[in-house]
């Protein structure tokens, strides 16, 4: 299925019919309120996604359907390293309705592991999960499988691909800062549940270089901040990431590392799909 072909030019207002701002003409402003510093919160932090947006590529970043990411993959728990492997993760997008409607999850993700690829886990857009190995494949449980969406749709490549005009998507500037010694733009962007990321786009490259969200399980607050280096084109002015480190609460939980990012192979469905002659084994608890 191929992705996407919205403009750049056609989500100038993708949040803003939701708020109802109040809009006067131009020529009832004083002078020094013209221009940039006239700004609402809203107005600016939908200019800095739609910067980074274009920076990451515009219309062929939107256009890109599918992704291979080769490396290595990082786990740690308490800050020690638990595994480390040999990945490919194959990423492909569903095409999303228009407007995509709250919820929608457009995403197919497969990741290999080891020298072999004989070990995968498998993420489909209709809420299940399978760990699949020589055995067969073992559905993975709904709690996880839901981590892995929340994460993903909460996450601001996803965002930018996926979400943008969704309804009671809202974005907000929270001003500029500097972040690991980059100056940063800060920009809220919350969902119509009420789930809410904040973004920090480098302010020359326009590039999103972290992003820090909390999710609540059974009453704990978990802060999840992931950050973004070593963006590089990876075909057609399309950049990506070839660095991602996630922690949670402070603690660092995963690297990856990529050797190599391809867009745009034609993958098909058998990479995602649980064939009729595998083995289901059980859950596991």
């Amino acid at each position: 299925m191929s992705g996407p072909q919205q403009s750049i030019a056609s989500m100038s207002s993708f949040s803003l019919s939701r708020r109802g701002l109040l809009t006067l003409p131009m020529l009832a402003l004083p002078a020094a309120l013209r221009g940039q510093g006239a700004e609402t919160k809203a107005q600016r932090g939908e200019r800095v996604v739609k910067e980074a947006l274009a920076a990451l590529g515009g219309d062929r970043f939107l256009a890109m359907r599918d992704r291979v990411e080769t490396g290595r993959a990082y786990s740690f728990y308490r800050e020690r390293l638990s595994g480390l492997s040999r990945t490919k993760i194959y990423t492909r997008y569903l095409t999303r309705p228009e407007p995509p409607p709250p919820g929608f999850f457009g995403l197919r993700v497969r990741q290999a592991l080891g020298k072999d690829q004989d070990t995968a886990v498998v993420f489909l857009e209709d809420g299940k999960g399978w760990d699949v190995g020589y055995r067969g494949a073992r559905p993975i449980a709904e709690a996880e499988v839901e981590r892995f969406r929340e994460t993903q749709m909460r996450g601001i490549l996803y965002i930018l691909r996926m979400r943008l005009g969704e309804r009671g998507l809202i974005i907000e500037s929270q001003g500029t800062g500097v972040d690991d010694n980059a100056p940063v733009e800060i920009v809220d962007i919350t969902d119509a549940d009420n789930k809410m990321v904040t973004v920090y786009f480098h302010q020359s490259t326009k590039l999103p270089l972290k992003q820090k969200m909390v999710r609540r399980t059974q009453g704990d607050r978990i802060e999840e901040v992931t950050i973004f280096a070593k963006y590089r084109d990876v075909g057609g002015g399309v950049m990506w990431p070839y660095t991602t480190e996630r922690t949670r609460n402070g603690e660092k939980l995963f690297e990856l590392f990529s050797e190599s990012v391809e867009i745009n192979r034609g993958l098909d469905d058998s990479l995602f799909t649980i064939s009729a002659d595998t083995k289901i084994l059980k859950k596991m608890r």
